[in-house]
């Protein structure tokens, strides 16, 4: 199965999320929150650098839930306003 390229509007919104992920692990060790959140360190160092922009939900919900941030507030932070009308959110 061929990946398609992404978009330079899912590159930044990776970018965001992956912000938003540093901003609310604070002190926290990025291997504390990948293990609370069941995923690898490397896992979430590519997510909160990224290199993975768009991960799986069951990742963001786990991490979400590790790091005690709702998933609408991450949905908030991570699609500009006028995006919701230009774009469609991808998995």
């Amino acid at each position: 199965m061929v990946r398609t390229p992404l978009t330079p509007w899912e590159r930044q919104r990776g970018e965001r999320f992956g912000a938003l992920l540093r901003q609310a692990r604070g002190d926290r060790s990025m291997v504390e929150v990948a293990a609370a959140a069941g995923v690898s360190a490397e896992t979430l160092r590519k997510i909160e650098t990224g290199r993975a922009p768009t991960p799986a939900f069951f990742t963001v919900a786990a991490l979400a839930a590790a790091l005690e941030v709702s998933l609408d507030e991450l949905a908030a932070a991570c699609v500009q306003d006028s995006d919701w009308g230009d774009q469609a959110l991808s998995a």
